[in-house]
């Protein structure tokens, strides 16, 4: 089920009455009931595989529990439950992947390849929950928490609707609580979760679907594109991918909000980090800090020599791109972003030393500025590898990049026309965005009170009444154009 679509807007309110409305003790089931039905409404035959790493991760955790002076037992419970629930991950979503990749290194001695593919469904989320219950199982083998004993608390940590199937990924000790916790439906902050997520419907609907018209244009037929196309699209895509998934991470946190749960946050301004260090400290936060504490830490972070601080990066960076999809793409989009972090960490004092004898501050606004623009730079770059489907139209739309212009009215206009604009398209594009840039600050301005945004509490109302106008009117332009708005990381 869509955040974005009419039968979520009939699920959340009838969800939310009757959860307030039941004694407290039947709150879990009701959840439990709602989160797996949410989830069966796209295929129902999939909850299964949820069902099953669930099952498997709470058993883990209570033998763990029980055995945990025992210690070849607890590692080889540890062992056993993730390589089932990896196991599982990695079927569903990199059989066909890694087949393809084997039989590209056989096939360059023997021949061609077999046919050998499995028509598979990747299953939505797998990778969030996946993620969420190797968490639970670690940290209980670590004993730095208790296993959860009711089975029914945990299997609503690992499919709690609001972040089931994009995130954010939370950790049991931050949730499982927060879930049994008995709220009142007094002490809960309505203003604050429609806020959160009428600005994230902003950010999902009324621009990056909006921004995605463009996006697609070029990248859907890049071989028909030309370099100034790939420019624009790729700032676009920038501003989309972040909209689309940071949209989503705010009806998640207000849908949570609803129920007295506060989900972790996953986004932090990325656009203003100067450096790519910093990008992934604001940007997909649940998960840079997992890969951080269950892969960086493990392998020595940064408390080792240069060169396997190096490998450790790269190591994660290749794990945090293979996560996002199973192509070569993805993996060169992770590798990248740790080439740009090593790079960066290496020529740093370099660079400082050099705006030192030029006589400008390196913590000055103008270098400052300088840094947030060349990382938006370096990561709109790697979003090509994202955007495109494949690493021949990746590597064609860099060249496009480079190359392909031509300074020559026609070659202005057919660029309009190809990126199906109009003027009041383009000025829609540069108002939503540069409002959409300072929404992080809106999400905690209420209607009374000095802010520093808008000390007039009108002038607020006035941008929440623009913002559900022109989430409506892109809803219903983009339910008439037939245009797919499902959201970008459902895919992981």
């Amino acid at each position: 089920m869509l955040f974005n679509s009419l039968e979520f807007l009939i699920f959340l309110p009838v969800v939310f009455l009757l959860y307030w409305v039941i004694p407290q003790k039947f709150r879990w089931a009701l959840l439990l009931l709602a989160s797996y039905f949410f989830y069966m409404y796209w295929n129902w035959k999939l909850v299964f595989l949820i069902l099953f790493t669930t099952v498997v991760s709470y058993f883990a955790g209570l033998l763990l529990e029980k055995f945990r002076d025992r210690r070849k037992i607890k590692i080889a419970v540890l062992v056993v439950s993730a390589v089932v629930c990896l196991g599982v991950l990695l079927f569903f979503k990199y059989f066909n992947f890694f087949y393809d990749m084997v039989w590209d290194i056989i096939g360059l001695f023997n021949g061609p390849q077999p046919s050998g593919y499995f028509s598979l469904i990747l299953p939505v989320g797998i990778s969030f929950y996946t993620f969420q219950t190797l968490s639970y199982v670690i940290d209980v083998y670590k004993s730095e928490i208790e296993a959860e004993r009711h089975f029914g608390y945990y299997a609503l940590f690992v499919c709690f609707f609001p972040q089931l199937v994009a995130g954010p990924i939370e950790r049991p000790q931050d949730l499982i609580p927060q879930l049994k916790k008995n709220n009142s439906v007094s002490e809960l902050d309505y203003g604050g979760a429609f806020r959160v997520m009428l600005i994230g419907f902003f950010k999902k609907i009324a621009v990056a679907d909006m921004i995605g018209i463009a996006v697609n244009a070029t990248f859907n037929d890049i071989q028909s594109a030309n370099g100034l196309m790939v420019i624009i699209s790729s700032v676009l895509f920038s501003f989309q991918i972040l909209c689309d998934f940071s949209g989503y991470s705010d009806i998640a946190v207000g849908c949570a909000k609803l129920f007295g749960v506060d989900l972790t946050e996953n986004f932090k301004s990325p656009y203003s980090s100067k450096s790519i260090k910093e990008f992934w400290g604001k940007w997909h936060i649940s998960l840079s800090h997992w890969l951080r504490d269950y892969i960086y830490f493990p392998l020595g972070g940064s408390r080792v020599k240069k060169w396997r601080w190096c490998f450790n990066v790269l190591i994660v960076f290749f794990i945090s791109g293979l996560w996002h999809g199973a192509s070569y793409n993805f993996i060169i989009w992770g590798v990248l972003h740790g080439v740009f972090q090593i790079i960066g960490s290496f020529t740093l004092n370099l660079r400082n030393r050099i705006w030192k004898k030029c006589r400008i501050a390196p913590d000055g606004k103008i270098v400052t500025g300088l840094r947030i623009f060349n990382t938006f730079i370096l990561t709109t770059f790697a979003w090509i590898f994202f955007r495109c489907g494949t690493v021949d139209e990746s590597f064609t739309a860099i060249a496009k990049l480079f190359t392909d212009y031509s300074f020559t009215a026609d070659y202005f206009i057919k660029t309009w026309e190809s990126l199906q604009l109009t003027w009041y398209f383009a000025l829609y594009f540069v108002l939503a965005i540069a409002l959409m840039l300072n929404l992080e600050k809106f999400k905690t301005i209420t209607f009374s009170g000095l802010t520093a945004v808008f000390k007039n509490e009108w002038a607020r109302f006035v941008i929440y009444l623009v913002m559900g106008f022109a989430v409506i009117i892109s809803w219903i332009y983009l339910q008439a154009s037939d245009i797919g708005s499902s959201f970008i990381y459902f895919q992981f």
